[in-house]
């Protein structure tokens, strides 16, 4: 593994002619570094191959084809407006608009799909929003296990709907 190599020594005496003292030579060292090396890359691989990398954090969405239609009774329908000033308005159908806060808007999810088993959520973002607000809706519905949902722009009769909101 490890080598000394030691020259063979010449009479020498410590002191120099000059009287100044002469430092002795170091015998040279040569390490076998092989072991090591291997050593090195077996944990390298063994690291690399028992690692558990995380799983990226990333919703799979389903586009329909373009120029898709699919016919949908309105009484399966739940309409969640996301505002620009962070209020969502909820509507069942044609039914009336109803007000939610963010910390209630889970559990509504919830009820409303266990009311119905075909619902399906049709999410209105308003343009000027926040986009934090879009993503987060979107981890609600996840939460609230809510599959079959659709995010729409709000259109200017959607926002002329919330007091004039242009």
């Amino acid at each position: 593994m490890a080598d000394i190599q030691v020259k063979a020594k010449a009479k020498s005496s410590v002191f120099k002619e000059e009287g100044g003292v002469r430092k002795p030579k170091r015998a040279g060292v040569n390490m076998d570094m092989t072991a090591m090396v291997d050593m090195a890359f077996l944990l390298l691989i063994f690291f690399m191959v028992t690692t558990v990398f995380r799983r990226p954090l990333a919703m799979e969405i389903n586009m329909p084809e373009p120029g898709a239609k699919v016919q949908v009774a309105e009484s399966t329908v739940l309409t969640v407006f996301v505002l620009r000033t962070d209020e969502i308005v909820t509507r069942m159908g044609k039914g009336g608009s109803v007000n939610v806060t963010w910390a209630d808007i889970e559990q509504t999810l919830r009820d409303a799909k266990t009311a119905n088993d075909k619902l399906i959520v049709l999410v209105k973002v308003d343009p000027e929003a926040r986009f934090e607000r879009m993503v987060d809706m979107m981890d609600t519905l996840d939460d609230a296990n809510v599959t079959r949902f659709s995010l729409v722009g709000m259109t200017p009769a959607d926002l002329s709907l919330f007091g004039g909101l242009q």
